[in-house]
């Protein structure tokens, strides 16, 4: 009769620790143990030189429901009694990493090897679904078989077992259901398919389980009622060789987007496909994708962004956040690594400075084929630009500009030269030999910009404007300040200098023969700052401006934010008039006759400057019945 022993480590305390704190999910130990059994096959395999028939090696699961009974079984290296008492007799001690740290010490080359398993507690997840495990195991070259039995509290037992061939037999005795947990479900043949499939689908060795299946019997005749019967078949559940670790020459377009649509969740083709492998300090292979579409629920704050992470093709996580930069979280993919450094539990990545590494590989080869889409792609990047866009706009001003460097030269603007998408360098290349700055407008829409007067005076004067509708914009061109030693330039915002000395000569004896009745306007107008002639525009005949300082459009952008201030940040308003339109000599000839009129016709100006500029009035009612007024009064 076998003697019960107990565990070597301290006490059921630690057990129960790592069963109930280091795992997030109870499922997670089928993963365990597939790569446990997948490890015991790899030794095997290389024990033998590799001179050894691989057709024959397996993983197999047979639940049986009658029973409560799940069996995971090997054809792998086995183990000894001893190994069985050293590896499972000792919480934490890993067979797997003794066996790495071996092999690391001759001169073989361990890098065609994957020992998933270096923890040594992975079997021990076993505990958090079964009332009793044992494990039945034969090492190779040995005669005799082993049983290991534990119900993971009061110890565990060593005896001689019954086995024809090397490999290792796991049984769990599942616990009973709970109204928690339904711990049967691990006996159905839907969620071990769908286990399998979520964590274990690329393992090399095939898993196999035998499954139920309904067929048309044989012998019924088209013309009979048909007749099925249920046939019992071997199915291999998983895929073995991931997609992203075949050659990309053998892989076609179809593959590559049903692949995406299958893993994740998209309907659609992708917009492009990026799949590159990297060796030296720290090698990895990266499938991502670029989406055609925004995907839905991508502007909400539970979106979660973020690679599937694979070590060994062995799922560790869907959402690896730290491996894409926020600006970046429309891209879709895995990273699958044999260098990552994972927490105790597999579930979680531990920040390291080869997560970094790779991080960084994945921005600047992400960054790097956008480019190239630009360049070789154009209509395409325009199409994908339109829906992501906004996060390369985020990334240029998010963190202090941090990443405005890299950024800058993928960003478009509309442009009134051809009312189209253009880059900043693009519009560089075509200035004007003596333009200093690059001259942006902000607005709501691409339509209403254009009509702006101010807009029309450059483009009168043959200076390309562009034109900037997202409410990113204004603090990306705070973040860039400057592109290629040229600074950027609000139109609608202080002095443009465009006017040659004549005409700065002919405007400045305007104003001073003016100066009285501009300071009038400007009193009676409080919101105003400033009262002035300006050259700006060309038909119209008021405009206004913001001084140095907020914009009108960061001041609406601060308007719509939350938790406003009581303080709300405000653009300054200066009142231009044209000095070449009626209207001007309008107000002189009133100032001569009736002042308080000229006051009337100010405030009437004033708010249509502030229509223009896309800026509600205060009284629409009394704006309406002033310019009925104005009106009969001028016919009278």
């Amino acid at each position: 009769m076998a003697k019960k022993k107990q565990f070597k480590a301290e006490s059921k305390r630690l057990l129960d620790l790592m069963i109930n704190s280091i795992y997030t999910h109870k499922e997670i130990f089928l993963r365990e143990l597939i790569s446990n059994a997948s490890d015991a096959i790899d030794k095997y395999y290389f024990a033998n030189g590799g001179h050894i028939d691989a057709s024959s090696f397996e993983i197999r699961l047979e639940p049986n429901r009658e029973a409560r009974t799940l069996t995971i079984s090997d054809t792998g290296i086995g183990m000894s009694k001893e190994e069985l008492e050293e590896n499972l007799g000792t919480i934490a001690k890993s067979g797997s990493l003794a066996f790495k740290e071996e092999l690391e010490k001759t001169e073989a080359d361990a890098s065609d090897i994957d020992i998933i398993g270096q923890f040594g507690v992975g079997f021990y997840s076993a505990f958090m679904v079964a009332q009793n495990v044992t494990v039945i195991s034969k090492k190779d070259g040995e005669e005799t078989a082993w049983q290991w039995t534990s119900d993971g509290a009061s110890g565990y037992e060593i005896s001689e077992a019954n086995r024809d061939k090397p490999g290792t037999t796991i049984i769990l005795t599942l616990k009973e259901d709970t109204e928690e947990e339904k711990y049967s479900d691990y006996l159905q043949e839907y969620k071990l398919k769908g286990l399998i499939k979520k964590y274990s689908d690329y393992i090399r060795y095939p898993i196999h389980m035998q499954v139920e299946n309904s067929r048309l019997k044989p012998g019924t005749e088209e013309s009979e009622k048909p007749e099925h019967e249920t046939i019992v078949e071997d199915e291999t559940l998983n895929s073995m060789v991931p997609l992203w670790k075949r050659q990309k020459s053998k892989i076609t377009d179809e593959e590559y987007n049903q692949f995406y649509k299958d893993h994740f969740y998209d309907y659609t083709d992708p917009a492009k496909v990026i799949h590159f492998s990297v060796e030296g300090n720290v090698s990895f292979t990266s499938l991502l994708y670029i989406p055609s579409e925004v995907p839905q629920e991508f502007y909400n704050q539970d979106y979660k962004r973020g690679l599937q992470l694979y070590c060994r093709g062995v799922f560790i996580m869907d959402h690896a956040e730290e491996l894409l930069p926020d600006y970046l979280r429309f891209v879709k993919g895995l990273v699958d690594s044999q260098d990552l450094s994972l927490n105790i539990s597999r579930e979680m990545l531990q920040h390291d400075h080869q997560l970094k590494q790779i991080a960084n590989r994945i921005e600047k080869k992400i960054l790097s084929e956008l480019a190239t889409m630009l360049t070789k792609e154009r209509d395409a990047y325009e199409d994908f630009f339109k829906k992501f866009g906004i996060n390369l706009k985020f990334g240029t001003y998010a963190d202090y500009g941090i990443n405005k460097d890299k950024l800058q030269d993928l960003l478009l603007f509309y442009s009134s030269k051809e009312m189209k998408y253009v880059t900043l360098n693009e519009y560089v290349q075509r200035m004007k030999e003596d333009q200093k700055e690059i001259y942006f407008i902000s607005g709501s829409d691409i339509e209403l910009i254009d009509k702006l007067p101010i807009v029309q005076t450059l483009k009168n004067k043959e200076f390309e404007v562009l034109y900037l509708c997202d409410n990113v914009d204004e603090f990306v061109m705070q973040a860039l300040r400057e592109y290629r030693e040229k600074t950027f330039k609000n139109i609608a915002q202080g002095d443009l200098d465009l006017d040659t000395d004549e005409e700065k000569e002919a405007l400045e004896k305007e104003k001073e023969a003016n100066k009285e009745m501009l300071e009038m306007m400007k009193e009676s107008l409080p919101e105003v700052e400033e009262v002035k002639l300006s050259n700006r525009l060309v038909d119209d005949p008021v405009c206004l401006t913001a001084g140095e300082g907020v914009s009108f459009e960061m001041e609406k952008v601060f308007a719509n934010m939350p938790n406003q201030s009581p303080f709300p940040m405000k653009a300054t308003r200066i009142l231009e008039i044209n000095p070449n339109h009626p209207i001007f000599n309008t107000l002189k000839s009133l100032y001569e006759t009736d002042k308080e009129k000229v006051k009337e016709v100010a405030d009437v100006l004033y708010a249509q400057a502030l229509l223009i500029e896309g800026f509600p009035i205060e009284d629409p009612i009394a704006y309406s019945r002033k310019i009925c007024e104005l009106l009969v009064k001028q016919n009278g």
